[in-house]
């Protein structure tokens, strides 16, 4: 059995590709416009597909 996994982003990843600051990063998965995933710590992680496409949707927008 093989088992697929997907990259996950932290906080400070995600806000280095669209050049903002990590709270900023924490408001738009609070709002609702990322998922995040949550680590036995607690902490944040994003999943590395969800940002970029994201990002190439704002990047078309603009």
């Amino acid at each position: 059995m093989e088992l697929d996994y997907e990259k996950l982003l932290t906080p400070g990843e995600v806000a280095e590709i669209f050049r903002v600051d990590t709270k900023t990063v924490a408001r738009w998965a609070k709002a609702g416009k990322l998922t995040s995933v949550r680590t036995l710590g607690g902490h944040r992680r994003y999943r590395d597909s969800e940002v970029r496409a994201a990002f190439d949707a704002g990047q078309e927008a603009a």
